[in-house]
């Protein structure tokens, strides 16, 4: 749970720019490489962090980029990567406004009341949980890896 606005907006800058490495090695001709077929793919997964990122800032009460629900995912890589990177401006700009006490207030979220800190850790767990699988999908699309929180065992090689 965040307590401060800063170590909020500090780590969600590590991950964003962690989810920005992963999407931006995703090529248009992988977009679709799942597990298996019928499971989650790529492109799937960059929309839906970038939708989850839109909603769960609009929910903490930031004023950031709208992803409707239930758009299908562009269909060029590039297109998410870019209104993903449009809202991690948002947040940028939006989360400096708060106050650590606003962390600590009592939020409406999806059906119940969350301190807005521990809503907003949620969000960075949720985005860190779905760039691991998108890691998997790159290297069995054989796509290079970005190092997100240390170095991969490619550039550990080098």
């Amino acid at each position: 749970m965040y307590r401060t606005k800063e170590d909020f907006v500090n780590d969600w800058s590590a991950s964003a720019a962690g989810t920005i490495a992963v999407m931006k090695s995703i090529t248009d001709e992988k977009m679709n490489t799942a597990i298996v077929e019928g499971h989650n793919s790529l492109s799937w997964l960059a929309w839906h962090l970038t939708g989850t990122a839109a909603i769960f800032g609009q929910i903490a009460g930031l004023q950031v980029p709208v992803v409707e629900r239930g758009v299908r995912a562009p269909e060029h890589i590039a297109e998410i990567v870019g209104k993903y990177e449009e809202i991690n401006k948002a947040y940028g700009l939006e989360a400096n406004k708060w106050t650590d006490e606003q962390m600590l207030e009592e939020i409406q979220t999806f059906g119940s009341k969350m301190m807005r800190g521990k809503f907003l850790r949620l969000l960075i767990d949720h985005q860190t949980h779905h760039r691991g699988q998108m890691t998997v999908l790159l290297r069995q699309a054989g796509l290079t890896v970005p190092g997100v929180v240390g170095p991969t065992r490619e550039m550990q090689a080098k």
